[in-house]
């Protein structure tokens, strides 16, 4: 028996280098793999952001795809995932403009374009081995020969190529539509860099003047200075006999037009029944004043300041509306204050209150219908007319591509189904910058200058169209590679439920435009990481652990384990430092019950023992080993890891430790060799298959004992069969 088990485990010692063993052997390639492996399973690591660092909810991320991908690995797959990193443009951005404007006291716009870039390049090449380090701690099994980044040379010319492709095809347009703005970061931002905070707020209940027939009701009365409407709904026997008039009222010294319209989007039984359009500054009322051909006026900035004419100009919005209130007051028009709570739009990387604006920018067209020249998609037949619109609801509607949990398919119809123009251009530097050229009147849309005299867009791209083609430019397209007819579509995606509609959607969207097919054929969501308290993991309750730290305390498979055990697809799990401090102690029992077989069966083991002289309890052993094996394998398939884990759990603690193990003590000790023989050769079976089905759960112990195995049928665990045993 190996010395190193008459110590307990030691964690620490031994991950890096258990982590290189795996990195040198090659397998983490799928072309390494050893033997014939005609079935694939691919999937695509979410990429994080490249400066980011590992945090609860990323390190679950990772801990499910490796079990996956392990788990597929062993049983014969030619198993590939891909690892990257996403630029995150606008929070990579806006640390080195502060890092510069605390250092230099300089502004972006002091150093310019080039210079600012260079800065971000440089920042990102000192961090991003941060991010990477600790994908590797966390024990991922990743192909690091295919590693990509959303900005490196090969996604650069997938992105460029993919712009002017649906740009040709008439589904990127540049027009004038309410965006989210940032007014602190003075960017666009998309709907998944939003972060609602529940605040407290005031509902006022108004009417525009004394003579104005309907009181209305609204949280932003400083908005109503760009009113050009009141809509109520057909049915509602109130207000019928206004719907078609016209009033015009002075209200907050702003004249304004305002016409009564009828529309069905008005919910009757909220507040007095009655909206206040305000075109220019939300998305609902920019729809309706559409549909009625209704003015928009603008009337707050990119800085968030009223640009109307009065008491209001100039006024931050949050001034502005102290004014109006009190306007309301003194001309006797307020007819109720009541506090209310209220989901506020902020800005996910500067803490800025999204403003709607009206803004002439780049957009993809999920209505308009072109011919889609190739498909694979149930449903949509190559040659045919179809909309994004249509490829995202046949995707799922025609079973090409499933949800392990059914409400999330609930959440992606209603969303795609109501999905706006895709606002794709962002008032940053750092990104893929728009192939879009300018010369007076005339526009080129090409990668490179026209010539002398063309200005090309300042704009880059949302990030989330580069990260949208995700799945089939880390494959290589649009070149026709190998890598990409072997592994598109991608057997499974796995990611936070939180993320569904932004990223999941439109990777749906563009792999259905570009390629006719989905991206990947089945969705696992999983929840939210909460505290052992159950409580969202927060800094202001200041209740975060981090995953790295925890390793390096207790051991990344106690971390590991810790993750998934109790969670189900789709549902919150807890975490805490007792927790993971109990599956320490797990890794520690496997430990000691190796220790216990191998100073059992030392010397005995290389020579099988034919059913034929092995005891009944032993081959009933055997057969509940391969039960286990069996009911493992079953969970794994079905996506319950959770449940996998914890039969595992009970199995070697309580069976194999508990019982197996003591009611062998006296046998070995027994002078009955034949039954001594036998159930030495029982243990050393259990144990190695017990390794196997651990492995994708706690790679570092099950290693770290496999290569101290006097007999085993793999040099790495990592590729070994994952079977019943014998």
């Amino acid at each position: 028996m190996h010395d190193k088990f008459l110590k307990p485990y030691d964690p620490q010692s031994t991950e890096k280098a258990i982590y290189k063993l795996w990195e040198d052997s090659g397998y983490f390639n799928p072309d390494n793999l050893p033997g014939e492996r005609n079935e694939t399973f691919s999937i695509v690591l979410p990429p994080p952001n490249v400066t980011g660092t590992l945090h609860m909810g990323s390190a679950l991320m990772l801990v499910i795809e490796d079990i996956f991908v392990r788990y597929n690995r062993m049983q014969g797959k030619k198993t590939l995932w891909i690892p990257g990193t996403d630029s995150a443009a606008i929070a990579t951005q806006s640390k080195v403009e502060k890092e510069i404007l605390k250092k230099e006291k300089k502004s972006r716009h002091d150093l310019g374009r080039e210079e600012l870039l260079k800065r971000i390049d440089t920042f990102v090449e000192e961090n991003k081995s941060t991010i990477l380090s600790q994908i590797r701690s966390i024990g991922a099994s990743v192909d690091w020969s295919r590693y990509a980044y959303t900005m490196d040379e090969p996604r650069y010319s997938a992105v460029m190529t993919a712009f002017i492709a649906m740009y040709n095809a008439g589904l990127i347009y540049r027009g004038n539509r309410i965006v989210n703005w940032d007014p602190k970061g003075q960017t666009t931002i998309s709907d998944d860099e939003i972060v609602y905070e529940e605040r407290k707020a005031h509902l006022y209940t108004f009417r525009y003047s004394k003579d104005f027939p309907i009181p209305i009701s609204t949280t932003r009365p400083e908005t109503k200075v760009g009113d050009t409407a009141v809509a109520v709904h057909p049915e509602d026997e109130r207000y019928k006999q206004y719907v078609g008039k016209e009033f015009d009222v002075v209200f907050c010294d702003v004249p304004l037009h305002i016409t009564v319209v009828a529309d069905k989007s008005v919910d009757k039984d909220f507040g007095t029944g009655a909206l206040g359009v305000t075109p220019a500054h939300s998305h609902i009322d920019w729809d309706i004043a559409k549909r009625h051909n209704l003015s928009r006026p603008q009337v707050i900035n990119e800085y968030a300041k009223m640009m109307v004419e009065g008491r209001l100009k100039g006024l931050k919005t949050a001034e502005a509306r102290e004014k109006v209130v009190a306007w309301l007051t003194e001309e006797g028009l307020l007819e109720k204050d009541e506090e209310v709570s209220q989901n506020i739009s902020t800005a996910e990387r500067t803490g800025g209150i999204v403003e709607p604006l009206p803004k002439l920018q780049w957009f993809i067209d999920v209505n308009k219908a072109f011919t889609i020249p190739h498909s694979e998609i149930t449903g949509i037949a190559s040659g045919s007319s179809v909309t994004l619109k249509d490829i995202m609801r046949q995707s799922v509607a025609g079973g090409d591509t499933h949800f392990l949990v059914e409400r999330f398919e609930k959440t992606y119809t209603h969303w795609a189904d109501n999905l706006r123009d895709w606002c794709i251009s962002r008032q940053i530097w750092f990104g893929h910058r728009i192939p879009v050229w300018y010369k007076g009147d005339d526009i080129k849309v090409q990668v490179e200058s026209p010539g002398e005299g063309w200005e090309q867009d300042p704009d880059v791209l949302d990030t989330w169209f580069s990260s949208g083609l995700w799945t089939f430019t880390t494959l290589g397209w649009p070149e026709k590679t190998e890598d990409l007819k072997r592994f598109h579509p991608t057997t499974i995606i796995e990611s936070g439920y939180d993320i569904l509609p932004f990223w999941i959607a439109r990777m749906i969207m563009l792999s259905g435009f570009f390629l006719g097919q989905v991206p990947f054929k089945t969705i696992y969501l999983h929840g939210l990481i909460r505290d052992g308290q159950g409580r969202k993991i927060s800094k202001s309750l200041g209740n975060n652990i981090d995953p790295v730290d925890m390793g390096a305390k207790y051991g990344t498979d106690a971390v590991r384990l810790s993750l998934i055990m109790g969670m189900a697809p789709g549902t919150d799990s807890r975490i805490s430092e007792e927790k993971i401090r109990g599956y320490k102690n797990f890794a520690n029992k496997i430990w000691n019950i190796t220790r216990f077989i191998l100073e059992n069966t030392e010397g005995v083991i290389g020579t099988d023992v034919p059913v034929s002289q092995k005891t009944p309890a032993d081959i009933a052993h055997l057969d509940a080993c391969n039960k286990i094996t069996a009911q493992v394998t079953e969970y794994i398939e079905k996506h319950r890891i959770d449940l996998a884990g914890d039969a595992l759990y009970h199995y070697i603690w309580h069976e194999l430790a508990d019982n197996i193990l003591e009611e062998s003590k006296p046998i070995l000790n027994g002078d009955d060799e034949k039954a001594k023989l036998s159930r030495q050769h029982t243990l050393y079976t259990i144990l190695t298959a017990s390794l196997k089905m651990l492995h994708p759960f706690m790679p570092f112990v099950t290693e770290e004992i496999w290569q101290s195995l006097p007999h085993k049928d793999t040099d790495v665990l990592m590729v070994a069969q994952w079977s019943n045993v014998r």
